[in-house]
């Protein structure tokens, strides 16, 4: 035997609002806006150490290469929380 749920006004905006809750948290969890802030500053950062000239004594290279595998986790991080 099927179950009836209730059709009343009161019942579809409380189950509307509860929807729109859960969804509203999922998208605002997919958003990350944090770790999209935290990816544009490394981004801008390896830029900087791009331009930057390469008398450092190899330094510069291996920040580079620091930055590179930051911005290879932040990216993890954010597919991971997908």
């Amino acid at each position: 035997m099927l179950r009836s749920f209730s059709k009343s006004p009161t019942a579809i905006l409380i189950t509307g609002i509860t929807i729109g809750t859960i969804a509203g948290a999922c998208i605002a969890m997919a958003a990350q806006p944090n770790m999209q802030e935290a990816l544009g500053q490394l981004q801008a950062a390896r830029a900087s150490l791009v331009r930057a000239e390469a008398n450092k004594g190899g330094h510069r290279d291996r920040a580079i290469g620091f930055v590179d595998s930051a911005i290879a986790e932040t990216r993890a991080g954010i597919n991971y929380a997908r």
